[in-house]
């Protein structure tokens, strides 16, 4: 089934894009803005029917924009070299080297320790280490981490009582909620910082391209506002979980403890290379959150980036790239000499190059369509039709939006969603007088709440893989979960965003303006 609905997505994609190249463009649109539609037509159609890799849609604007006179090739370039795409890649080669040295899974087994391992406080403490680790390193490699741990922990409980988990109501209910919790702590935890995951980047990126005089969205700032709905989400999500979706009644969880103990033990005392990583990895995060000034109120704390007199000059990717090339160079051995030891520097290329660089490219994809549908008057054309909802209440557009991101995203993937989606929310919320990330920001959050079906996201798809979760009860779960997102995400909107962005609802922004 699946390789059929890629082979006709295959056909179907360029076939609509050459019958609108050739139909007439409609009233009020030029050649060029015709072209660039037809062109994100096909991409939308390759991007959900998946019928060549999404990364490789993304190289079409590449192909096809000046090939149709709507951009020309040097202005394309830069867009797939956004200082963005490299804060991006820095995330990824820092979470390499944290990976490498095993300082996640330090970090986790020693978060579940401290909560404890009653069964309630197991699925709690492993959903606060899945969340916190998917803060920094990818909410796939966050699942990996903590699924083993899960998993040992609930097969040794069955072995103790002599047993089969799936023989056991309390058992299997506490393995259900363990595997969906993590999963969904996993997704939930990318959104609190911006290179947590894709779409936060992607918002991030989109509005900087399509606003260039748009007030720039700093590490700092965007955790403002995702982490919040982090601390929030993730406790709502334990609840929901372990007393409604999978009440569980167990009082003591036999061998839990141990479990935790001997994984451990099994770590060997945390090394040089270890410590080393973990100084870069807290001087990065300090450098993100500090760079910029910080605005408390009563007075401000100047950033170091004023400090030194480059503020203008600096961005979040710098504070990334000084990371990455300090993990190339540190030695991971002695560090009285500058010769690479038996074990070489704390991050090498081997390493550094199975990061997912085709994220990168669809990134690049992404500000390159943005940036066709801007100049070539499609984005004007698209927020004309939108001006029909310039009465309605801005809490409905919102729901609105918050439910069609969050359950469209079940189906594709939540980057290409993102993607897609930015240009047109830019040009609509112009259209209809309102500050442009107040659409933008939450549909962004809203692609990474996908907790329906094991298609939707990674996580959702590696704990189905451990035979203790069943789509029916991940649908149901996921499904009260992705309306509890919408409630959350929505508020945020109101207590969160508009502060932490200064919006005034109901008034264009001054940078918003002529675009």
């Amino acid at each position: 089934m699946i390789h059929r609905v890629r082979h006709i997505g295959l056909y179907a994609g360029p076939a609509l894009f050459v019958l609108m190249w050739l139909a007439p463009p409609p009233e009020g649109l030029g050649q060029a803005a015709w072209s660039t539609a037809g062109v994100a037509v096909w991409m939308a159609v390759w991007w959900v029917t998946e019928a060549v890799p999404i990364h490789v849609t993304a190289m079409l604007p590449l192909a096809a924009f000046p090939l149709l006179g709507i951009v020309k090739a040097p202005d394309l370039g830069p867009a797939y070299g956004h200082p963005f795409i490299f804060l991006f890649m820095g995330g990824f080669m820092l979470a390499r080297a944290i990976e490498r040295w095993s300082l996640h899974e330090r970090i986790a087994l020693t978060i579940v320790a401290a909560v404890g391992v009653s069964p309630r406080r197991l699925v709690l403490g492993m959903m606060v280490a899945t969340a916190f680790i998917s803060l920094w390193i990818s909410n796939t490699a966050a699942t990996l981490i903590m699924l083993p741990i899960g998993m040992a922990i609930v097969t040794e409980s069955a072995l103790i009582a002599g047993t089969r988990v799936e023989d056991d109501p309390q058992l299997a209910a506490l393995a259900t909620a363990l595997m969906l919790g993590v999963a969904y702590a996993a997704s939930i935890g990318g959104i609190g910082t911006l290179v947590g995951t894709a779409p936060n980047v992607v918002f991030a990126s989109q509005l900087a391209q399509i606003f260039p005089d748009a007030p720039p969205v700093t590490f700092l700032k965007w955790m403002q506002v995702g982490l919040p709905l982090v601390i929030v989400f993730v406790p709502l999500t334990w609840l929901y979980l372990t007393r409604v979706a999978f009440p569980i009644h167990l009082a003591e969880l036999p061998g839990g403890r141990r479990v935790i103990a001997e994984r451990l033990a099994v770590l060997p005392p945390m090394n040089g290379p270890e410590r080393r990583v973990a100084l870069v990895f807290l001087c990065t995060a300090l450098g993100w959150v500090f760079r910029a000034p910080i605005d408390l109120g009563a007075f401000t704390v100047p950033g170091w980036s004023s400090l030194l007199g480059v503020e203008a000059y600096l961005h979040d990717a710098t504070v990334a790239m000084v990371a990455v090339l300090a993990l190339f160079v540190i030695p991971a051995g002695d560090l009285g000499t500058a010769q690479p030891t038996r074990n070489g520097r704390l991050l090498d290329w081997e390493t550094a190059q199975t990061i997912p660089w085709g994220i990168l490219v669809l990134f690049g994809g992404g500000l390159a369509l943005a940036e066709g549908v801007s100049d070539s008057g499609l984005a004007a054309w698209i927020g004309g039709g939108f001006t029909v909802l310039a009465g309605a209440p801005l809490l409905v557009l919102l729901v609105v939006l918050c439910l069609v991101m969050t359950f469209l995203t079940e189906i594709t993937s939540n980057t290409a969603v993102a993607t897609l989606f930015m240009p047109v929310l830019a040009a609509m919320a112009v259209s209809i007088g309102e500050n442009p990330v107040l659409f933008m920001l939450p549909a962004a959050i809203c692609a990474s709440c996908a907790f329906m079906l094991p298609v939707g996201t990674p996580p959702n798809a590696i704990v189905f893989g451990s035979g203790h979760v069943r789509i029916p009860q991940m649908a149901r779960a996921g499904f009260a979960l992705n309306l509890i997102g919408v409630v959350l995400v929505t508020a945020l909107a109101y207590l969160v965003i508009i502060p932490a962005f200064g919006i005034e609802a109901g008034v264009l922004p001054g940078w918003a303006h002529g675009r």
